[in-house]
């Protein structure tokens, strides 16, 4: 979290609001948070007037293309999501300018502001401090181990049912890993494998390679309409995540399985079960999900 349709909500909230905009300071109380350059003042000096050209996501990495050949890459990680607007900052804590969605308590955790040259700023809040920022020299980026290692786009256009048997094939891990992992397919975490699963109605412990084609085209357009369905509702919010403006998502109104175990199954009435495998608690229901 947030996965997929969170970050590419952030993305188009950021595009209509921030494009075409110059950096012009940058402020963090946790500078660790910036992890290249090292030291922060050098990230700092080398972000300054630099220009956002276009911003775009690559699996769950949000990327600013800006001017000079530089690019700024925010991975929001567990429960940092990136917002815009304006704030003072007083007694060391950062208040919104004016009353609104920016002062949900969700996101009063800000360490890390960047300076606009419209007065605007857009601020990275975080309550545990996970998100990374890095500034890269474009190729660099494009050609660096981190983006070159990740598999398909799941929502592009050419990414079809052929391409995910291909992906898919001889994977031998239960399907419900396999779809979280992002050399496989990018941006898929906890929540929406366990929706799509939901969706095909797939268990997810089965084993990838033994998918029926059957199945394989269920899991295919499952994976188109539950995700583009979380971007269509702006995410998930039932957590930390915020859309840029401060407000919550919508997706919270379609969850059938994730984190639903006791509940009534909304196709059978069966109790939607928990379980936990690869550290990670997985939600299903046994009569549909089979």
């Amino acid at each position: 979290m947030p996965e997929l349709p969170e970050v590419q909500t952030t993305v188009d909230g950021l595009k209509s609001k921030v494009l075409k905009r110059a950096f012009v300071d940058v402020w963090s109380d946790w500078e660790k948070i910036v992890k290249r350059p090292k030291r922060f003042e050098q990230f700092k000096k080398e972000i300054k007037n630099k220009k956002i050209k276009n911003i775009w996501r690559r699996a769950k990495n949000i990327i600013f293309d800006l001017s000079g050949n530089y690019s700024l890459l925010v991975h929001q990680k567990m429960t940092g999501h990136l917002l815009v607007g304006d704030w003072k900052l007083s007694g060391g804590k950062w208040t919104p300018v004016s009353e609104g969605p920016l002062n949900d308590p969700y996101n009063r955790f800000l360490h890390v502001v960047f300076f606009l040259d419209d007065g605007n700023k857009i601020a990275l809040s975080d309550a545990r401090k996970f998100a990374k920022v890095e500034l890269w020299k474009t190729g660099e980026l494009l050609n660096s181990k981190e983006f070159t290692n990740l598999g398909p786009e799941p929502l592009d256009k050419d990414f079809n049912l052929e391409k995910l048997k291909e992906v898919l094939k001889n994977k031998k891990g239960r399907i419900k890993q396999v779809l979280m992992d992002p050399v496989v397919l990018s941006g898929i975490g906890n929540i929406y494998s366990s929706e799509i699963l939901w969706q095909a109605k797939i268990n997810p412990e089965k084993s990838a390679i033994k998918l029926t084609d059957a199945e394989l085209k269920l899991l295919f357009q499952s994976i188109k309409k539950v995700l583009q369905l979380g971007v269509d509702l702006g995410g998930e919010s039932f957590s930390d995540y915020r859309k840029p403006d401060g407000t919550k998502g919508d997706f919270d109104d379609e969850r059938k399985v994730y984190k639903k175990e006791g509940q009534k199954c909304e196709r059978c009435g069966t109790k939607i079960k928990r379980i936990k495998f690869g550290g990670r608690s997985t939600f299903f229901c046994p009569q549909c999900q089979k």
